[in-house]
């Protein structure tokens, strides 16, 4: 296939129009010796035995047939000098060039070594400050640079020379040397060769359709220059999205199909996790007392929940009984949790929002909680719970004393709540101290929302004679409803994966007994504890499915009343 020569560019002329038209006959030799390196490549992937898994083997074979497929397609993309073919030589080459790289890197154990940096970096910094000390003197001369140039000069000649023995003395006790040996070392394997070789030569097929003259002669306009530009910079991003989080989303997925033991081993079962979560069974009793051995296989289910419809008692077994306590308990904790932490998120952010003096200190110490770690809050909280010497129980047997006493019988009775120990409140304590460390956040959000309301809709509602609570109610909630749907969405998702405040505050974590087990520490349990990745990745995908389907009955019901409005 030869090149078009009659749709170039006038404006490359003699040889740099040859250079140009050799650029893209080197693309064009190279892009199919690509296509045929990636069916190559594909072949030898299902020849013989190998160790790598069935859906391994399926990803790689896409990506290298897809890559084959876009390769032939460019060729005469790029004969016929059209910018699709640019672009698509572009996408090949950069992917192409960022896998190698980074492969490279691991097989040369880049990453590793970052790992050994960080072991030995103490061990520079008494150096590391001698190349600051190089820096201060340096700014130090700057002073004299008008003043006294002979004397700055040579102020400065002294200070490079202490940051660069600073600087080396730094490399060689953090142990770069033993590291350039042992990258040497690894040079001399065949996979990070080749996968050097092809980072230069992607990163010089990319440079080579990049450049300025192959993009006139490929007919490519300011505008596609700019989509090209913009998509660079978001590739980063985009990049990271696609490994980082749809992959393993999709990953996941796959993951739910089998029995994964998180070793290696994972056979494919189809829907027999989802079947044992969903698994239940109902059963009529006798009367409420009988035993639910007697009416359900308890081999198979464990005794749920019992009910009464209709006069007649009935009993629930579940093949998974954990979940559905789980499940329960995470529901229970959204009921508990999103309120607690909306409504006085709320009317704090109607307060924080009049003007007065040292209100922005006031906004920064409600914000702290929110960025306060978990580990710290749960032992400040747990301090507080202490059913003995918490100062919770300590102020509610004060007024329960301070009640009996006006009233001179003993009217109430001092509960002395066991916060962490009784099952009936474990839930709530947890509860109070999420409420209480999202509170910030959702005050800042409620702040931002107010402040964007406009000034006019309160001074019309003051003609009208409204009052503050007239105000509130009628201009306030219905102009923040964005706002307030947002804010109700992000609590309600993180209340729906609580976790962190669960596993750190609760001894044992999810107890006493099962009160406060939620579903994301059941799956942390199911897949890191009992390594049935497979079944936890199933929860998660229920998980998200609940999230979902919750998420979207909120955004159905916010635009049904601004439609209603």
């Amino acid at each position: 296939m030869t090149v078009n020569n009659q749709s170039s560019s006038p404006s490359s002329p003699g040889k740099f129009q040859d250079n140009t038209d050799l650029v893209l006959r080197v693309l064009l030799f190279w892009h199919g010796v690509f296509a045929i390196g990636a069916l190559a490549g594909t072949l030898m992937l299902w020849q013989g035995e190998s160790t790598i898994a069935m859906w391994l083997k399926i990803i790689y074979s896409g990506a290298l047939v897809i890559s084959a497929v876009l390769s032939v397609i460019a060729i005469p993309a790029i004969a016929r000098r059209k910018h699709a073919g640019r672009v698509i030589s572009l996408i090949l080459n950069y992917l192409g060039f960022l896998l190698c790289f980074f492969g490279g890197l691991h097989y040369l154990g880049v990453f590793t070594g970052i790992d050994a940096l960080g072991a030995t970096f103490a061990n520079g910094l008494p150096y590391f400050g001698l190349a600051f000390v190089g820096y201060l003197i340096g700014a130090f001369g700057d002073r004299y640079e008008d003043r006294q140039p002979a004397f700055a000069k040579n102020i400065k000649r002294v200070a490079k020379y202490i940051g660069i023995i600073g600087g080396i003395l730094f490399l060689i006790a953090v142990g770069i040397i033993p590291g350039i040996l042992s990258l040497l070392s690894k040079l001399s394997s065949f996979r990070p060769l080749i996968l050097l070789a092809g980072t230069f030569i992607f990163a010089l097929m990319t440079w080579l359709m990049w450049r300025e003259p192959t993009r006139v002669a490929m007919n490519a306009k300011s505008k596609d220059q700019l989509m090209l530009d913009g998509y660079l910079f978001l590739s980063p991003n985009f990049i990271g999205f696609l490994f980082f989080f749809a992959g393993p989303l999709l990953f996941s997925l796959y993951i739910s199909f089998t029995d994964s033991d998180a070793f290696g081993n994972a056979n494919w079962i189809g829907l027999e996790n989802y079947q044992e979560i969903f698994d239940l069974t109902i059963a009529p009793l006798d009367s409420p007392e009988q035993l639910a051995k007697e009416v359900i296989d308890i081999e198979v289910y464990d005794e749920l929940t019992r009910f009464q419809f209709f006069s007649k008692n009935y009993v629930i077994g579940a093949v998974d009984q954990l979940f559905w306590i789980s499940l329960g308990n995470t529901i229970k904790f959204v009921i508990l949790a999103v309120p607690l932490s909306v409504i006085p998120a709320l009317m704090l952010a109607t307060v924080l929002n009049s003007k007065v003096p040292g209100m922005k200190v006031y906004r920064a110490i409600y914000f702290i909680p929110s960025v306060a770690a978990v580990v710290g809050v749960a032992m400040i909280w747990r301090w507080l719970y202490n059913s003995t010497v918490g100062y919770l129980n300590y102020f509610i047997s004060g007024f329960v004393e301070f009640v009996n006493r006006i009233a001179g019988t003993p009217l109430l009775t001092d509960p002395q709540i066991g916060w962490t120990s009784d099952t009936k409140v474990a839930l709530l304590a947890v509860a109070i101290m999420a409420a209480w460390q999202w509170m910030g956040f959702n005050t800042v959000l409620f702040l931002a929302g107010l402040q964007n309301i406009p000034g006019v809709l309160y001074e019309a509602a003051t003609v009208d004679g409204a009052n503050n609570w007239q105000q509130f109610w009628n201009v306030t909630l219905p102009t923040l409803a964005p706002t307030t749907f947002f804010v109700l969405t992000t609590t309600t998702i993180n209340a729906m994966q609580i976790f962190d405040q669960v596993f750190v505050f609760t001894r044992p974590p999810g107890g006493p007994g099962t009160s406060t087990t939620t579903i994301v520490l059941y799956l942390y349990r199911q897949g890191f504890q009992n390594f049935r990745q497979g079944y936890a990745s199933a929860l998660a995908w229920v998980l998200f499915l609940l999230i979902f389907g919750l998420t979207l009955f909120q955004y159905m019901r916010q635009r049904s009343g601004d439609e209603a409005i």
